[in-house]
């Protein structure tokens, strides 16, 4: 595996508002497999609709529009306008974690998250976290492909698709970028960056960044902090070589907003918070629930031109993580548990009364991953035969113990480090869950991209992809040693045709599987008797869609039109379950499903400088099985898909004169059911961001200067924004077997309120 961090990178992309197709666009372009497509666009300055040649769905957003957003918002947050995002954010800044995103009906833990080509998502439970990702200051552009990942891309788990960050190129000269924020709940935010532009001989330019962003919790107590490193270094040589090395570093502690349930909602609206103040034997205080992380990525893409016919591919990364996801808790000196053994000398508990403490629980984990995808990629006549290896390693460390608090409510240690928590009378930790995890990924795939005519082209392509899980539950009991390892085929194929020079029509058939994660392996315990049973014999999902689509490019108009379809057999929901406390990513198998549906979007440009952007999604997606529950089965068959609304629309514009600038964002998103048995649902509502700001280049000197305003949620919605734990049926049922099968309430995120941000940009 080539995991030496060389600074080699995969061949540039053209302009990214260009829909102009070169040899090295088509080797980055999607699959890597199809032929170069010469395609008249246009140069749109605003970043709404980047011109797309891929036989498949793709949507981006580039700089231009990116450069006009709140500075504060995050990768999620930023492509809520394209057709199929459906984003719920619990904070306006996309600070918090606490947020979701969906496509096309699928959720978080189904789309891959890739930044310049390496993997963000979390090996063990396929989550990516974008308050992590890159600066948007720093974004090129962003990718995304709502129906299916590239050949090459390494990531699984990516039914839903792919969400791909492009970093900025260092300047060729030497430069500077300063931007100063402040705005509403005591938003203040710095980003600086240095471009060193050319270095002497050697070729290479190098950028490096740093932001510090700090704001009050919008409801409730607390507040968020985040500081943030991002570098890139690059070097171009000979006939399109290019070699570059990113890094991206965060540190971060956030408030997790509660999330209710819909009776708590009734009864409490935006007012379900953390409690502010601390008194003894309170778990709910806000500073129980603050959860710091540190991550630091390394991404070093390489392409090289071994000569006319044949090139090189390869992505290298490195990944480490590590932090906490605490709440608050109580526990006895006396009668407690260790796994299935019980503890016969009581433990130390600092501020105990009457042998019990208000304590911090810890959720941490400490994750590392690294691996490479390489390719080579042979033209021969009318054939681009494609070849490539992926190998991934990864670990993650995860452990449920227990930190004394002061008697103000603070904890010991936030992070839940080992030596300050709390152990055993005999010097063991003392732990619900105690952990470690080794996955290990394989992958090859082989693609031949056929011009089959000047217009007609015809990809086909395979993949496959082995997945060994092995680790070891460290508490006493049963289980010890886990193992799982799975395999799956996965064949595809795509058909692009040129109409003229403007219109393209494309249809692609592809595959996708998802082993469980990490949890479902390992047994859970409480009071001594186990509560879960950790298994390997979980059935993966798998899963065939099909696309058909057109795309319009014009000197003013431009729009594309994607009919999809899918069928998953074993769908894997993702959800949060308690566990111990903790709240935990999990899955539920809801067997059988079929979705399909209509994405749209248009950009109409009727003068220099505006934009026109709507966009818009039809889903219909239906349960085929029912639901296998307690040894019965709810009639779930026909119903809803929880958390895939029927309707989706989005609107957006753009403005900007050379002097004066602005933007607006208006998306709409329909009913969202949040059980299998469509018994509880959140209704539809409609969010809008405002944009408005003037260039002050010329008035002072030659240099960029901006200053701008951003509105977030303008209308202030009172709303939930989306489902967190779904629920197989929230009220009693009767299963087709005749037994009552309880219900259980799901939660739900709270929209984020309104919030206002200025920004001073200032270029040296």
């Amino acid at each position: 595996m080539t995991i030496a961090l060389i600074w080699v990178a995969r061949a540039a992309m053209a302009a990214p508002l260009l829909l102009f197709t070169s040899p090295a666009d088509a080797r980055e372009g999607d699959d890597g497999d199809r032929p170069t497509i010469q395609v008249t666009g246009h140069p749109d300055p605003e970043g709404l609709l980047p011109d797309q040649t891929a036989p498949k769905a793709v949507s981006a957003i580039s700089a231009d529009f990116i450069i006009k957003q709140a500075p504060t918002l995050n990768a999620f947050q930023l492509v809520n306008l394209l057709p199929g995002a459906n984003v719920s954010s619990s904070d306006p800044y996309g600070l918090s974690a606490t947020s979701s995103l969906t496509l096309r009906g699928l959720g978080q833990d189904q789309i891959g998250v890739l930044l310049e080509g390496a993997p963000q998502n979390d090996i063990g439970y396929y989550y990516a976290y974008p308050s992590q990702f890159a600066d948007a200051e720093n974004v090129r552009q962003i990718d995304l492909a709502q129906g299916s990942a590239d050949i090459d891309a390494p990531v699984v788990a990516a039914a839903g698709g792919v969400l791909s960050l492009k970093l900025d190129d260092p300047k060729a000269e030497r430069s500077a970028l300063v931007n100063l924020s402040a705005g509403s709940y005591n938003e203040r935010r710095l980003f600086a960056r240095l471009d060193t532009g050319t270095l002497g001989a050697s070729g290479m330019k190098a950028f490096v960044s740093y932001s510090n962003n700090r704001a009050d919790n919008w409801r409730g107590a607390g507040y968020d902090k985040r500081q943030h490193v991002d570098a890139k270094l690059l070097h171009e040589w000979g006939a399109g070589n290019r070699a570059s090395i990113a890094v991206s570093y965060n540190d971060a502690i956030t408030s997790t907003y509660p999330s209710p349930t819909r009776a708590d909602w009734q009864a409490n609206g935006r007012g379900f918070n953390f409690d502010k103040d601390y008194s003894a034997g309170n778990t709910n205080y806000w500073r129980l629930y603050r959860g710091p992380f540190r991550s630091l990525y390394f991404a070093a893409p390489v392409h090289l031109n071994l000569n006319d016919r044949l090139t090189f591919d390869s992505t290298a990364y490195l990944q480490f993580g590590h932090g906490n996801s605490p709440y608050g808790t109580q526990l006895a000196t006396t009668g407690n548990y260790l796994g299935t053994e019980e503890l016969a000398r009581p433990i130390a508990l600092p501020g105990a009364v009457d042998g019990v403490a208000t304590v911090l629980g810890n959720y941490t984990g400490k994750q590392v991953r690294l691996g490479d995808v390489g390719k080579l990629t042979f033209q021969a006549g009318v054939h681009r035969i494609t070849a490539g290896l992926w190998l991934d390693y990864g670990t993650d460390r995860v452990t449920q113990s227990y930190t004394s608090i002061n008697a103000d409510g603070r904890p010991f240690d936030k992070w839940g480090y080992q030596d300050e928590a709390i152990h055993t009378a005999d010097g063991r930790l003392l732990a619900y869950e105690n952990q470690r995890t080794v996955t290990v990924t394989k992958g090859f795939f082989f693609a031949d991209s056929i011009a089959v005519t000047p217009r007609l082209g015809v990809d086909i392509g395979f993949k496959g992809v082995n997945v060994l899980r092995r680790g070891r539950n460290y508490l006493p009991g049963p289980q010890s040693d886990v193992r799982r390892s799975s395999y799956a085929a996965l064949p595809r194929a795509a058909v692009h045709y040129q109409l003229d020079d403007r219109q393209q029509l494309f249809a692609n058939v592809t595959t996708n599987f998802r082993t469980p994660n990490e949890f479902t392996l390992y047994n859970s315990y409480y009071g001594g008797a186990l509560v879960s049973q950790g298994t390997s014999g979980i059935k993966n999902e798998y899963s065939v869609s099909q696309e058909l689509g057109y795309r319009y490019i014009g000197p003013s108009l431009s729009f594309s039109l994607t009919a999809f379809h899918y069928h998953f057999r074993n769908r894997q929901v993702g959800t949060v379950i308690d566990s111990g406390g903790a709240l935990v990513n999990s899955t539920i198998n809801a067997g059988s499903q079929t979705s399909y549906g209509l994405d749209g979007e248009i950009d109409y440009r009727p003068a220099k400088g505006v934009s026109i952007y709507v966009s818009g999604e039809y889903l219909h997606a239906r349960l085929n099985d029912d639901l296998a529950v307690n040894g019965d089965y709810l009639p779930t068959r026909g119903k809803h898909a929880v958390s895939s609304p029927t309707f989706q629309f989005g609107a957006g514009s753009t403005y900007d004169d050379g002097r004066l600038f602005g933007s607006t964002a208006l998306k709409y998103v329909g009913r969202q059911y949040a059980t299998f048995m469509n018994d509880e649902s959140i209704k539809g509502y409609a969010t809008l961001d405002l944009s408005i700001g003037v260039h002050l280049a010329g008035l002072i000197d030659a240099q960029r200067m901006d200053v701008r305003l951003n509105a977030i949620n303008v209308t202030n919605p009172h709303v939930l924004s989306g489902v967190q734990a779904i629920s197989s049926n929230a009220v009693d049922s009767i299963g087709t077997n005749g037994t009552v099968i309880p219900g259980a309430a799901p939660t739900y995120y709270i929209g984020s309120g309104r919030a206002v941000v200025a920004t001073l940009s200032r270029a040296f």
